[in-house]
């Protein structure tokens, strides 16, 4: 059975095999631009990365910055990404290189209204809340 083909045509093993030039000529030139641009913020974190990589690789890494690019070295590894609350587990995959990381971690939920509260008369329950 052939391997999953994951990024544009590419294999997994392909993937994280690929080199930054190549990589860069495969995506959007949005995201090759804010990789040039935010190299500093990137450097930074690129730097957290390689380094829990070498003493915990199954730490995950906590970030804030929900628009850096996926990159092809990070498939397979755990991140928690702030959601504006809290810390949202992902584990990148193959598909996800050439994507931002906020993309994967919503910041809103589903609202769920339930019965009116303490001291509401009866008739309330049915009004709009506002």
């Amino acid at each position: 059975m052939p391997e999953r083909i994951a990024f544009k045509g590419k294999t997994e093993s392909e993937v994280q095999a690929m080199s930054m030039q190549e990589f860069t000529s495969m995506i959007k030139s949005r995201e090759r631009r804010w990789l040039k641009r935010n190299s500093m913020q990137y450097r930074k974190l690129n730097e957290k990365i390689e380094k829990l990589r070498k003493s915990s690789p199954e730490k995950p890494i906590k970030t804030q910055i929900r628009e850096a690019v996926i990159l092809p070295s990070w498939v397979n590894m755990k991140f928690e990404i702030y959601n504006g609350k809290e810390f949202m587990p992902l584990v990148i995959a193959p598909n996800m290189v050439g994507h931002r990381l906020g993309e994967f971690v919503y910041t809103t939920k589903r609202v769920q209204h339930s019965a009116p509260g303490i001291r509401a008369t009866r008739g309330s329950k049915f009004l709009a809340q506002k």
